[in-house]
């Protein structure tokens, strides 16, 4: 175990006097968690980004977790805090909950962004054609789609994952 929670790993609440974790009420004595799967699983999260003056910005978005990739993927739009603000500091910290609020999980690593694209056909849309395939499925209108990312200005934001952590408390 590496420190208080197993990053990328499972969290044991049985661990209570080596490393200052303890059993509390309503915990059983040994909780297997994977926080990776809640990210998997989850398609709400809160991205947490760097303003200039050092302040945390927390934006609501739509993830997708790739595992086997090791990546995140969310669309947002060019010129809201969010994209501003990983433009000029690539840093991100993501992190879901449990649909009963007593599950957590958080990712952390550097993003890249791509786009907004200039035609339909671009690169930087054809990326986020191949996002919503893979986190949704097909798409009804293609060719819609693709006009819609061009015209709302969207960017497709990567992050590398490097450490995952997060815990089950109940």
């Amino acid at each position: 175990m590496r420190g208080k929670w197993c990053s990328g790993t499972t969290y044991r609440a049985q661990r209570n006097g080596r490393h200052g974790l303890r059993v509390g009420p309503g915990m059983t004595a040994a909780t297997e968690f994977d926080p990776h799967a809640l990210l998997a699983e989850s398609r709400l999260a809160v991205l947490a980004t760097i303003k200039k003056d050092g302040v945390p910005q927390l934006s609501p978005v739509t993830p997708f977790y790739d595992r086997e990739a090791g990546t995140i993927s969310v669309s947002m739009t060019e010129g809201r805090a969010k994209t501003a603000n990983l433009r000029r500091d690539p840093r991100a910290a993501l992190e879901v909950t449990s649909p009963d609020g007593w599950g957590w999980a958080t990712a952390e690593g550097p993003v890249t962004l791509t786009g907004p694209g200039a035609s339909p056909d671009s690169p930087e849309v054809e990326a986020l054609v191949e996002y919503y395939r893979r986190a949704a499925g097909e798409h009804p209108d293609w060719a819609e789609y693709r006009e819609t990312m061009v015209a709302d200005r969207r960017v497709l934001m990567t992050m590398t994952v490097e450490r995952v952590y997060g815990a089950r408390i109940r």
